[in-house]
């Protein structure tokens, strides 16, 4: 008996003393899993300066000096910081079947990696402010600082700064063109949703390289209006639920929760629509939902000629720009 009870003494003890071992060695791969790593400090007053330069070339409309040029800023901005830039040309046929010149400008920063994150935001403007109050205005181009500026020049300053330090995985900022030459309001024909999107339509059947893919994509659109608010797009929820429940965790872990509520949003088209659709990457969008908006839940200004910097805020800049970059440092 003393013979038995010693061996199941001993027994019990290693398998105790195992156990521990087990746990510990368990516990501390949880440590490890759950490491936060602090992102560079995004630059408001950076990414402001960035939606300015867009804005002073005007209105970007597709076969215009403004749109020429702004291009050519882009794809120089993006050199500078180090991306190796593709630019993709292709004819952008709109609703009324006017064919014109576009380009998408793809930068890409530590391009041998496997693992990989899509930013996008589309780079040109509404030709027709065919939501403004006054009718006289329809046919007017806008300057788009918020619907279009905002987006590429956050994603301007999040380059610089992936410059300075890289983060662990390969990411891809692309600016999309001919987002916004959607069937105006005042067309008496069909309204196609077709028509929208066209050179992210593009991208998604032709990538800059073969067979790309992404874990996944954040589309920025519209994310400088002052007192934004971002819900939850239907859509992002549809295709990348994972993803919107790790942006809006990570932006109310950091004090954004004002910006980021919680909430469900609508179905919005968008760039990342065929993102998710063709290139089956999934993709979310971080865009507004102003609920308290008369004229349109993207704010007064949406498609409008006021929609200019006056609109823009650099608290919500920096919101954006820092829980994107949380993200994507924390990407392993």
């Amino acid at each position: 008996m003393k013979v038995r009870y010693y061996i199941s003494l001993c027994v019990v003890v290693i398998t105790l003393l195992l156990g521990s071992c087990g746990s510990s060695k368990k516990e501390k791969q949880v440590e490890e899993r759950t490491i936060i790593v602090k992102a560079p400090d995004f630059n408001a007053d950076s990414a402001y300066m960035y939606v300015k330069q867009q804005v002073d070339f005007g209105p970007r409309v597709l076969n215009t000096k403004a749109h020429h040029e702004c291009g050519d800023f882009l794809n120089a901005k993006l050199t500078s910081f180090g991306a190796k830039v593709y630019q993709q040309e292709f004819d952008a046929t709109i609703y009324d079947g006017t064919t014109y010149k576009a380009r998408n400008i793809i930068g890409t920063f530590n391009p041998d990696m496997r693992k990989r994150i899509l930013l996008c935001a589309h780079w040109d403007s509404r030709p027709w402010a065919d939501n403004d109050p006054n009718e006289k205005n329809y046919h007017t181009p806008i300057l788009g600082a918020n619907d279009g500026a905002s987006g590429v020049g956050v994603l301007l300053e999040i380059a610089r700064q992936i410059q300075m330090k890289s983060p662990e995985i390969g990411v891809d900022i692309i600016f999309f063109d001919a987002e916004d030459y959607g069937t105006p309001q005042f067309h008496k024909g069909s309204h196609n949703e077709d028509t929208w999107c066209l050179g992210s339509q593009y991208w998604s059947r032709r990538p800059h390289v073969s067979n790309y893919n992404a874990r996944f994509g954040i589309l920025l659109d519209m994310v400088g209006g002052k007192g934004a608010t971002f819900l939850q797009e239907g859509y992002s929820r549809d295709y990348a639920s994972s993803v919107v429940k790790k942006i809006w965790k990570k932006a109310n872990d950091i004090g954004y929760g004002s910006y980021f509520p919680k909430r469900q949003g609508g179905y919005v088209t968008d760039d990342h629509v065929p993102v998710n659709q063709i290139a089956k990457i999934p993709c979310v969008d971080i865009i507004p939902y102003d609920e308290g908006s008369e004229l349109s839940s993207f704010g007064s200004f949406w498609h409008t000629v006021n929609d200019n910097m006056d609109v823009i805020d650099k608290n919500t800049l920096q919101a954006v720009g820092q829980t994107v970059m949380e993200v994507i440092y924390n990407e392993k």
